[in-house]
């Protein structure tokens, strides 16, 4: 959509924060209180329309330096060269302190101030919904962070905000979403306030914010698996009992959409081309997905290459396959110091005869990610912050484990149905190949029954795993965590195997010092989580683990 919100007059709400954490000093606060020309009681619902915008935007240097260039190398959806981990990784952390959680309190206190705070329970509940959203990317890549006091400093002159462990913040968290979901799904009155269309993200259908919330219960019950199972089933019982349930449709997606925003544009080439791995575009070609076309884009062997090939008597390299009806799609090594024959396609390309010449590799689908990367003006950009797939596959697993009661061959299938219908649409905006036209039911019935697809009780666990993998291409946070948590794609699977990968991959990130003021209790949160200050190299970082992560498997080790 076209955002036509002036957010000038609304930005002093999110610097309210950015003083606490980042910059370590105390902000005197007079000349906001004083100054007639600052506004003293502003608008909640553009307060909201920052924030949520906030909560996408900031995310093109995340994709950039963090999604493209590191974390899908992780989880082998996607290869390119490698190069180092860098201090531009991490902006969720100063974003959520300076751009998200500061207009969220602030809708907070001023409906708190209001006589008829009651009629603004649903609005005030959609706050705490975004600041726990992002508040577990942030946890997920640095443990311990501040929440409880992390905005008491305008309000209360806390300058020096403890962290909350990951225990107390799921806690915290599980309590909070708990409460929305009781005010959002309570009976509105001709008196409920609305943030109507100022809410960019769901136009406030409170139903569908009281399933987003349900489905953040499933991440955070995720999170808890490897520490404690019976606080998963203890949540994921929760949700499928709830009469709301998580979001279950792609029309339940929470989405950003805009047609003057990007997230990477033309830095979707950075430093290097991105290309498709080999294990994922084998599986899908394997399975005939109807994904295969929207994320990656056919090489150079289309149209009438064969007869070139019998003209020059030349042939293909070994590893690809002239009989492949898909053999436009090919992938190369996650890891490019082993010496696999594709990694010589990657720059290169193969010469039949100096007016013959073929680009074998598959590189992403760049149109898909980013519309307008290279310079084309048409198409709109979606950011997934939350998909229904992504919580139909949860609810699969918990129920395939026995954490919940419930048929998770149906909810599987809704999540294949929610995932292609999801990335269709996202291809579609984005003026980007589709998976199917009109309504799409012949090609996804066709996917499901795929004998190599549809749960068959043999390895139904590692079906489900590996649709969540295939699903999670436009969420790569939630993909790195997967990964991380479950040990799948899993080495040695027959039916999708983890490539071999010889780099550290680290699993956390780092908090800067953050001065004087609130060293101590960053000193404090290192100590108690067995944190290494001031490390950012990824062999260091390869080695400690968040809380929620200590117990989990190795890349690649299953569970």
């Amino acid at each position: 959509m076209k955002m036509s919100i002036n957010f000038k007059n609304i930005q002093w709400g999110a610097a309210v924060g950015v003083l606490l954490l980042l910059a370590g000093c105390k902000k005197d606060f007079a000349d906001i209180n004083t100054n007639p020309s600052n506004v003293t009681t502003p608008e909640i619902k553009f307060l909201l329309s920052f924030s949520e915008e906030r909560m996408a935007t900031y995310q093109g240097t995340e994709w950039v330096w963090e999604g493209f260039e590191q974390t899908y190398r992780f989880t082998q959806h996607f290869t390119m060269s490698p190069y180092e981990l860098t201090t531009n990784v991490n902006s969720r952390y100063g974003a959520y302190y300076g751009q998200i959680l500061p207009n969220l309190a602030e809708i907070r206190r001023q409906i708190d101030l209001k006589d008829n705070k009651a009629d603004y329970a649903k609005a005030k509940a959609v706050t705490y919904i975004l600041g726990i959203m992002q508040g577990l990317k942030v946890t997920d890549l640095n443990g311990s962070i501040p929440y409880t006091e992390a905005m008491k400093g305008r309000y209360d002159g806390v300058f020096s905000p403890a962290f909350d462990n990951q225990q107390a913040l799921f806690t915290a968290w599980l309590a909070e979403l708990n409460t929305a979901i009781t005010d959002l799904t309570a009976a509105s009155t001709s008196s409920t306030v609305s943030y109507g269309t100022s809410d960019i993200i769901y136009k406030s259908d409170w139903t569908k914010w009281a399933k987003l919330a349900n489905t953040l219960k499933l991440r955070i019950a995720a999170r808890f698996e490897n520490e404690n199972a019976a606080k998963t089933a203890e949540i994921a019982k929760e949700v499928a009992n709830s009469p709301v349930g998580p979001l279950q449709l792609s029309d339940d997606d929470a989405v950003y959409s805009s047609r003057d925003y990007d997230a990477s544009g033309g830095a979707i080439n950075y430093r290097d081309i991105k290309y498709g791995s080999t294990a994922l575009i084998n599986f899908m070609k394997k399975v005939n997905d109807p994904r295969t076309g929207v994320y990656f884009n056919p090489n150079d062997l289309v149209g009438s290459f064969k007869d070139t090939l019998t003209k020059y008597a030349s042939t293909l390299p070994a590893f690809i396959d002239i009989n492949d009806p898909l053999i436009q799609f090919q992938g190369g090594p996650v890891d490019w110091t082993l010496n696999a024959p594709q990694q010589n396609y990657f720059r290169n390309a193969f010469v039949v005869s100096p007016l013959n010449k073929y680009n074998l590799i598959s590189t992403i689908n760049r149109r898909f990610f980013a519309p307008r990367w290279d310079g084309t003006t048409t198409g709109t950009y979606t950011e997934l912050l939350a998909g229904a797939a992504e919580s139909c596959f949860l609810m699969a697993e918990f129920i395939k484990k026995g954490y919940a009661t419930g048929d998770f061959n149906a909810w599987y299938n809704k999540g294949i149905e929610a995932s292609i219908k999801s990335m269709n649409t996202i291809a579609k905006t984005a003026g980007s190949t589709t998976a199917f036209s009109g309504t799409g039911a012949a090609e996804i019935s066709a996917y499901q029954n795929n004998a190599l697809v549809k749960l068959n009780g043999t390895n139904d666990l590692e079906r489900i795993y590996v649709q969540q993998h295939v699903n999670l291409v436009r969420e790569p946070n939630e993909a790195f965590v997967f990964c991380r948590r479950t040990g799948y794609p899993k080495t040695g699977s027959a039916y999708f195997g983890r490539e071999v990968f010889n780099e550290p991959i680290p699993r956390r990130f780092w908090i800067d010092d953050p001065g004087e003021v609130n060293r101590a209790n960053w000193t404090a949160a290192y100590s108690e989580q067995g944190f290494t200050p001031n490390v950012k190299d990824a062999l260091s970082l390869s080695k400690e683990r968040v809380w929620y992560d200590k117990k989990a498997p190795a890349f690649g080790a299953g569970n």
